[in-house]
């Protein structure tokens, strides 16, 4: 009886496991919910990414419930063996491990490969794409930004560097930024509002925005475009797959503009800057330090 009871602790255990692994499901579900509160592009991929990882957990849960009862069977009595019968070879608790690992991850080899599959035509190649087709006009190409926080900064500190032969770190892009947004209060506070009411930010919660550029990786967007094209007294030029090809500030300046690429679906539920380069051009190194 002592099988039957290691059987019926593991399986008990397995169950307290799978409702934790609910839970923290649901609370990462509502987190993504918020952050895709106002975006419509957003709740449909929501809607997609919620449903699969619902789904990958629920068949996971459903293949370690089987094979606890294959490893240990509720009804297994000790003492059944004939001791007549030659002995049959046990799979140690390891290897059964490493079985299930090497299983798991040729099932996640081929979910890839389905999902690599599908992206073919999906929104983040069809954006791509277009990207591509609008920067070979202009002889350009995408220069790859890591998606950290600091992709606008990054990306418009390589241009920087490839269009003016001058080095400006991340670090300072952002304390300029925040700076010229703080002397310019009047300027940019009728475009900006709180991202779940709506409302117009008080002067506290403005203050709050300003310290976050330099103090955080906060995700630039068209009011730091704005800031850094008035602040380095340069035009910048986003390329975008969806809406006009390209978006201008500071048309008013002379000087090359700087050109970067804006992607709705270059990563899952949100947005990204890269830079770009000539087609000829190779990788151009520089410091972002």
């Amino acid at each position: 009886m002592e099988e039957r009871s290691g059987s019926s602790n593991e399986l008990e255990l397995l169950e307290n496991k799978h409702r934790k692994e609910k839970k923290e499901l649901q609370a990462h579900i509502q987190s993504l919910k918020k952050v895709a509160k106002n975006d419509k592009t957003k709740k449909k991929e929501l809607t997609a990414e919620i449903a699969r990882l619902e789904t990958e957990l629920d068949n996971r849960h459903k293949k370690e419930i089987e094979l606890t009862f294959k490893e240990s069977p509720p009804d297994t009595e000790v003492g059944n063996l004939n001791e007549n019968e030659p002995n049959k070879v046990k799979v140690s608790k390891a290897q059964k491990r490493r079985e299930k690992r090497e299983q798991q991850e040729r099932e996640r080899e081929q979910q890839i490969k389905l999902q690599e599959k599908e992206n073919i035509h999906g929104p983040r190649n069809t954006e791509n794409q277009a990207i591509s087709n609008i920067l070979k006009e202009m002889k350009l190409k995408v220069y790859p930004i890591p998606s950290d926080g600091d992709c606008l900064y990054q990306a418009i500190s390589h241009q920087i560097l490839a269009k003016k032969q001058q080095s400006i770190p991340v670090d300072k892009l952002r304390q300029n930024t925040s700076k010229y947004i703080k002397e310019h209060k009047e300027d940019f506070m009728p475009f900006m509002s709180h991202p779940e009411t709506c409302d117009m930010l008080t002067d506290t919660e403005f203050e709050e925005y300003c310290e976050k550029i330099i103090s955080t990786k906060v995700w630039g967007g068209q009011i730091e475009i704005r800031a850094l094209s008035n602040y380095l007294k340069c035009p910048i030029t986003v390329i975008q797959a969806t809406g006009p090809a390209s978006i201008q500030q500071g048309e008013e300046f002379e000087g090359p503009s700087l050109i970067i690429t804006y992607h709705r679906h270059m990563y899952s539920l949100g947005e990204h800057y890269n830079s770009t380069q000539d087609l000829e051009d190779n990788v151009i190194e520089y410091d972002d330090t």
